[in-house]
């Protein structure tokens, strides 16, 4: 096993498995790429569909997993026994806010200035396309392209995500915000 310089990576996908089996068979590629790179999951909380498969696959391997979730959709995407630790919240706002807290430091730096697309069978295809048009157009700066990063594998996906280097200074503007963010919040904790 190797370890990657990611603690924790969150991932989002569907609570279907789509009609491909190839989708199934990239999300279990995925997680087990995160087992052996020793990478913890923070993902949607179900346990069904893509999340799922990929949750169970990383679970098994070992590594922890967090499910943020919010209550209403607990009864939908959670069948039988959950996955991990599950932690429920009000809304989709807290969620997304949620699983941004539970990232590790190194990886919050990074995933405000990279994405990553498991672009299994092209999936993704048209909206890469779409974005370059953007660029092309415009309305997209050239360099802000660049924080997409896609591979076709899982294994490919993680080197990539691992391999890149932002700018200085998208790092520190981002980090500035994510320093401002979070102050914000811990001000508004002891207000209440």
């Amino acid at each position: 096993m190797s370890t990657s310089k990611f603690k924790t990576i969150c991932v989002f996908c569907g609570s279907n498995l789509g009609k491909q089996k190839s989708y199934q068979d990239a999300a279990i590629d995925l997680g087990k790429e995160l087992v052996m790179k020793n990478i913890n999951l923070v993902y949607g909380g179900g346990n069904i569909g893509l999340m799922g498969l990929i949750s169970q696959t990383v679970f098994n391997g070992g590594r922890q997993v967090l499910g943020i979730i919010p209550k209403a959709l607990m009864d939908k995407e959670i069948t039988g026994v959950t996955i991990g630790e599950v932690k429920p919240v009000e809304n989709m706002h807290q969620r997304k806010a949620e699983m941004a807290r539970n990232l590790h430091v190194i990886f919050m730096i990074y995933s405000l200035t990279l994405f990553g697309l498991l672009n299994s069978n092209g999936y993704y295809n048209s909206l890469l396309s779409f974005i370059d048009q953007a660029v092309e157009e415009g309305v997209i700066n050239p360099s802000a392209r660049h924080i997409i990063v896609c591979a076709s594998n899982a294994k490919q996906l993680i080197e990539k995500l691992e391999d890149y280097h932002p700018c200085p200074e998208q790092v520190s503007s981002k980090l500035n915000w994510n320093y401002e963010q979070q102050e914000h919040s811990q001000k508004n904790k002891i207000s209440k």
